[in-house]
C-alpha cells in the first residue's frame, strides 16, 4: 500500500487540527464572506485551495527530483522539518492573546474572490515553507513515488482546509466571528496547535524508518 492506514490515522486528524487554527487564509475568507456574501466567501476558499495545490505540486516536484538525485535528501529534510515544527510550537506557545480581525477586503464577485484567494495564498511564503516542513514527515520513499505521496497528503490537507474555510467564508457568522475575534478561542487554538506541532515533532524524531 502506497500510504499505510496508520500513517493516515495520524496525518488526517493532525491536518484537520492545523486547518482549524485561525490564520491569514481563514481571515481572508471571513472578510470576503462578511463583505460580499456567502458565494464570494466560498469562492475565496476555493481560490485559497487552488493556490495551495499549486504550492503543493511545485514543492512535490522539487522534492521528488531532489530525492531521485540524492536519496539521503528526504532524511535531511525530515530533520529540518522536525526542527521547524519545534520552532512553530515555541512560537505558538509564546504568542500573546490576539484579537484576530477579518481581513479587510473590497466588494468582490465570485470570480474576483476566487482569483484574489489564489494570489493571497501564492504570495504567502509561509505556506511553501510549511508544506515542505509538514508533508515530507509522512512521505516514505521506499513505498513508491514521492511525488504521488506528496500530492495525496497535500490533497488531504487541502480538502480539510477548504471545508473549514468554506464554513467560515460561507456562513461568515458565529463560527467565523468566534474563531476570529474571541481572544480565548484564538489563544486556545494557538496552544492546542503548539502541542500538536511539538507532539508530532517528538514522534517523528523518535520514529525509526525501516
Amino acid at each position: 500500500m502506497l500510504i499505510p492506514i496508520e500513517t493516515l490515522a495520524i496525518f488526517i486528524p493532525t491536518a484537520l487540527a492545523l486547518n482549524m487554527t485561525p490564520g491569514n487564509d481563514m481571515l481572508f475568507c471571513l472578510g470576503q464572506g462578511i463583505k460580499s456574501g456567502p458565494v464570494a466567501g466560498n469562492a475565496a476558499s476555493l481560490g485559497i485551495a487552488t493556490g495551495a495545490m499549486i504550492h503543493t505540486l511545485l514543492a512535490g516536484l522539487g522534492l521528488a527530483a531532489l530525492v531521485a538525485a540524492h536519496p539521503v535528501a528526504l532524511e535531511v529534510l525530515r530533520w529540518l522539518g522536525i526542527a521547524y515544527l519545534v520552532w512553530l510550537a515555541i512560537n505558538a506557545f509564546r504568542s500573546g492573546d490576539q484579537n484576530l480581525a477579518p481581513a479587510k477586503t473590497t466588494q468582490s464577485s465570485a470570480f474576483r474572490a476566487w482569483r484574489d484567494g489564489i494570489v493571497v495564498n501564492l504570495l504567502n511564503p509561509k505556506i511553501i515553507v510549511f508544506v515542505l516542513a509538514f508533508i515530507p514527515q509522512f512521505v516514505d520513499a521506499s513505498r513508491g513515488s514521492v511525488l504521488v505521496q506528496f500530492l495525496i497528503f497535500g490533497l488531504i490537507l487541502n480538502i480539510g482546509g477548504t471545508i473549514i474555510n468554506c464554513l467560515v467564508g460561507g456562513f461568515a457568522g458565529k463560527l467565523g466571528v468566534t474563531l476570529s475575534r474571541s481572544k480565548r478561542v484564538a489563544r486556545g487554538f494557538q496552544i492546542f496547535t503548539g502541542c500538536v506541532f511539538l507532539g508530532l515533532a517528538a514522534k517523528l524524531a523518535f520514529d525509526r524508518r525501516g
